[in-house]
């Protein structure tokens, strides 16, 4: 994972508090998109509703099987949803890799964003070091907002990236 390419200092989408996840669970992310690799990997992103705060992310099939696309395995994202809702949470965002370009919503992506509270991550393989975004898509407009790397465990300084 790329540290310096993280998302531009100074704001958020719509006074949003950004995206804030752990560091374990962001390598967990970058690891899935990284096996998926040729093709798209994809999962979605669990915390407290509209608190920016990611606390898991489920790791899902990419059951579009390209390298161009992706589309969430219904069955997964049912169980996901349930398990979230069962411990007070919910189903906050998506994350997926693009595999040859930059991390940044394409068209499709922005077609596709199912819902405009959700925060849509992007890992990119493009380079040698994965990059990491995330961004809200709110009536086809596209917002890149920050993202804080969190201490595994809480406690201590979160970083930027």
């Amino acid at each position: 994972m790329d540290p310096s390419s993280g998302a531009a200092p100074g704001g958020s989408a719509g006074g949003s508090p950004g995206l804030r996840i752990d560091g374990a669970t962001l390598a967990t992310m970058v690891a899935h998109c990284l096996g998926a690799y040729p093709e798209e990997g994809c999962g979605l992103l669990v915390g407290p509703e509209g608190s920016g705060r990611v606390v898991r992310c489920v790791p899902t099939d990419n059951v579009a099987h390209s390298a161009a696309l992706y589309t969430v395995e219904p069955r997964a994202h049912l169980r996901a949803d349930r398990a979230a809702e069962a411990d007070g949470l919910a189903v906050v965002g998506v994350f997926h890799s693009h595999t040859h370009t930059d991390p940044y919503p394409s068209p499709t992506d922005v077609a596709q964003a199912p819902d405009p509270g959700w925060h849509y991550v992007l890992v990119s393989l493009r380079h040698e070091l994965a990059s990491v975004r995330s961004y809200r898509i709110v009536d086809g407009r596209v917002e890149e907002e920050d993202v804080t790397v969190l201490p595994d465990g809480s406690g201590g300084s979160p970083g930027s990236i």
